[in-house]
């Protein structure tokens, strides 16, 4: 049987608990503890004296309780059989954690399912040597980082996950949001943590959560990444969703024949663009349902032909004399085949009734008798103004 004359550890960080692998000592042994460091004697799974920083040499006055318990005579050198562990009591900083499955989250501004990854790093010291060794350690021989996260990654994961699925739905926090509240993440889990390592003997000193994010090949997010691509590039360009599909509609009608293709072209060289969009987008695309390819609406020559005012620009029909803005005088070509119903708005054939809703269509200037047009405040005939 060997006697082990000096007890000692020098330890790595990463080590919390070391158990000294010899266990038969006489009562002149040296025992050295390192600053930062706690020597525990157990006998027979026992936890008797404990020894902080210095150098002790094992006698009577130093090991009282293991000298009640294997009744040493202390007359000489005089062995007897006993357990070290050795307690590492630095700040171990760099524990990592990660979650090992996604965390199914909807995200609050998109309305989309998303797995949440999230990682970090968090410290611990040893707080109460005894607890750790006698909750915890066990028999085992070493107790560092690894068997550290193998025992509390249980804790750890149903804390995290449970707290960061709170946090989303609570706050209404978007994933693209959600590094700016890492800090505040961070304390919360912390304190979610701290009462579960303390119950073993372990302080938490800190908890830090690095990132939130989704996995890179997740199709949704792939998806949604082009979206926002999308939209930071029409944002730069100056404009938006609408006015592109605006874009799209004109640049394929004007690859059509017939009128489709007549009709935006006349906007386009009107400089109408952009704005044909919003002025015309309802009206258009229930127009662009009912007309046939190379087939000509009745009413196309009335809308074609249309002439500017001299005087203040405005839009005077087909066959007009006056302008129904101001009442300037305008020489056109007389032609009366068809007027707009002021009741439906429909373009139809010279008659005394709507054929769309059957309004009458008569409506008289008071001076001469002449036909008024709809909404018209002049007299294309005389000038008179419409009371």
């Amino acid at each position: 049987m060997r006697i082990f004359d000096v007890i000692k550890y020098e330890a790595n960080n990463d080590v919390f608990v070391w158990k000294y692998p010899g266990e038969d000592f006489n009562t002149l042994s040296q025992l050295i503890v390192h600053e930062s460091q706690e020597a525990i004697f157990f006998k027979d799974g026992k936890a008797l004296d404990l020894f902080g920083p210095g150098k002790y040499t094992l006698h009577s006055q130093n090991i009282p309780l293991i000298r009640r318990v294997v009744n040493l005579p202390f007359n000489g050198e005089s062995p007897f059989h006993c357990e070290v562990y050795y307690v590492n009591k630095v700040v171990s900083m760099d524990v990592m954690w990660g979650t090992s499955s996604p965390i199914p989250i909807q995200d609050a501004v998109y309305k989309i399912i998303l797995p949440i990854r999230a990682n970090g790093q968090f410290a611990v010291k040893i707080a109460d040597s005894k607890k750790l060794l006698l909750k915890m350690v066990g028999t085992i021989d070493k107790f560092d980082q690894m068997t550290l996260k193998k025992y509390f990654k249980g804790i750890l994961l149903t804390n995290i996950k449970d707290y960061i699925a709170t946090q989303f739905v609570q706050n209404q926090i978007s994933f693209l949001e959600i590094h700016s509240h890492l800090k505040e993440i961070s304390s919360g889990i912390q304190g979610e943590l701290e009462n579960e390592f303390l119950n073993y003997g372990i302080e938490l000193v800190n908890f830090n959560v690095n990132e939130i994010i989704p996995p890179e090949d997740d199709p949704s997010y792939i998806q949604l990444k082009k979206a926002l691509a999308k939209k930071a590039e029409m944002s730069v360009m100056g404009y938006d969703y609408q006015q592109e599909r605006t874009f799209n509609v004109l640049d394929r009608a004007a690859g059509n024949e017939g009128v489709a293709a007549n009709i935006m072209g006349a906007g386009m060289g009107f400089g109408m663009g952009v704005n044909m969009g919003n002025m015309f987008g309802g009206t258009m695309n229930s127009a662009m349902d009912n007309i046939q390819p190379n087939v000509k609406p009745f009413h196309e020559d009335l809308v074609e032909k249309n002439i500017k005012c001299a005087s203040c620009g405005a839009s005077i029909p087909k066959g007009g004399k006056f302008c129904l803005e101001c009442g300037e005088k305008v020489e056109t070509p007389k032609d009366e085949n068809f007027r707009k119903c002021s009741n439906c708005g429909a373009i139809v054939p010279e008659g005394k009734f709507c054929l769309e809703c059957g309004n009458k269509l008569e409506a008289n200037c008071i001076q001469c008798g002449a036909r008024l047009f709809p909404d018209a405040k002049f007299c294309l005939e005389c000038g008179t103004k419409v009371e």
